[in-house]
């Protein structure tokens, strides 16, 4: 039996844990075991406890509480609590996703505990190092010993970086992308429900889905007052799922939003698909999101000046906006999709690949 310890803390990462978890619990039963660990990162009902239950992802077997705060104390509180996890488990393999201060801890820690590190998400780079992720994925995809990357361009980065498949222990795979397994899967789910939000917010004909909450565009008032100025020059209605630290800022400027702006809480990611999937347009500055878009065949406004994801780009699905009113304001005037979306991110069954390929190194 092999023993993987799972290490998740924000939204991105529930979506790609509930993947793989799946994949180990059907496909695998008698041959995998999971112990997961929620640090805490995103705590709250409508950011954690939510996602959990609709994606039926068991209740962690351990939960640190860690909560926000500064990046060092977080990430320092985050590592004694996994490293204190792992000397009691002792497991094969320590699994993590993506680029959070949840991903770099456990990654840490495993290394210095001499247990191999397997990073979901490996070799995707802004090039921008000012970035608290991208920080997070370059120095966990260096203490990794399995790296499974979703493109091609994430291998040719990690080879850029000297990370190739075989040299130093590396083992590098492209498997393709688990967010669009999950996306997949759920939309069946989310047709066959009787609710909606859609209905409830009362969003009838076009409108656009806003997401903002990186610390790149909230910690910079001027910049979020700029990307503000864009955002609310449109007139079609959109609906924003505000995230609580997004929130508070916005209030603390006293910034207002347009008639025709809904600003609601944190919503789950059933509700998020449908919003996804019914939308004319998206405007994100992150990364899941992007690619969401993208799965969903909905052109894309990135508020970001880089993105990994710099395939949608190439695509034309994907606009890189960065914090400039009039640019923002302009490329809100209904974006037109392109004629075709390539097939970029894999079949749909990446976290069965991934398993797989664990099992057959270990």
């Amino acid at each position: 039996m092999l023993r993987i310890t799972t290490i998740v803390g924000a939204r991105p990462q529930f979506i790609k844990a509930a993947v793989i978890g799946r994949a180990i619990r059907e496909r695998f039963s008698g041959k995998v075991s999971e112990y997961l660990i929620h640090t805490g990162q995103h705590y709250d009902e409508n950011m954690s406890e939510v996602f959990f239950r609709e994606m039926s992802i068991p209740s962690p077997d351990l939960n640190l509480q860690i909560g926000s705060g500064p990046h060092g104390e977080t990430t320092g509180k985050m590592l004694m609590g996994i490293e204190s996890a792992l000397i009691a488990n002792k497991p094969d393999l320590l699994l993590v996703y993506g680029d959070t201060n949840s991903t770099l801890a456990g990654a840490l820690a495993a290394s210095k505990a001499l247990i191999p590190v397997a990073h979901v998400e490996a070799g995707l780079r802004s090039f921008n190092r000012s970035m608290p992720e991208e920080q997070n994925r370059v120095l966990t995809d260096h203490l990794s010993q399995f790296l499974f990357c979703p493109t091609q361009a994430a291998i040719d980065n990690l080879a850029h970086e000297g990370i190739t498949h075989g040299r130093n222990g590396y083992r590098v795979f492209r498997t393709g992308d688990v967010m669009l397994d999950a996306s997949l899967f759920y939309r069946e789910q989310v047709a066959q429900r009787s609710n909606s939000i859609i209905k409830d917010l009362d969003l009838s004909g076009d409108f656009f889905l806003l997401t903002m909450h990186r610390a790149e565009n909230t910690d910079d008032p001027v910049r979020l007052r700029a990307i503000w100025e864009g955002i609310t020059r449109s007139d079609m209605q959109g609906v924003f799922p505000v995230h609580p630290r997004t929130r508070k800022v916005i209030e603390q400027l006293g910034l207002k939003p347009s008639r025709n702006l809904k600003l609601i809480e944190p919503v789950g990611y059933h509700d998020m698909i449908e919003l996804e999937s019914t939308c004319s347009f998206i405007v994100t500055d992150s990364g899941g999101v992007q690619k969401e878009a993208f799965f969903f065949g909905k052109p894309c406004i990135t508020l970001r000046d880089q993105t990994e994801w710099v395939e949608t780009v190439e695509a034309g699905w994907n606009v890189l906006v960065g914090a400039n009113s009039d640019v923002i304001g302009a490329a809100m005037k209904r974006p037109l999709a392109p004629a075709e979306r390539p097939l970029l991110y894999g079949d749909g069954h990446a976290g069965e690949q991934i398993v797989e390929t664990i099992l057959s190194a270990i």
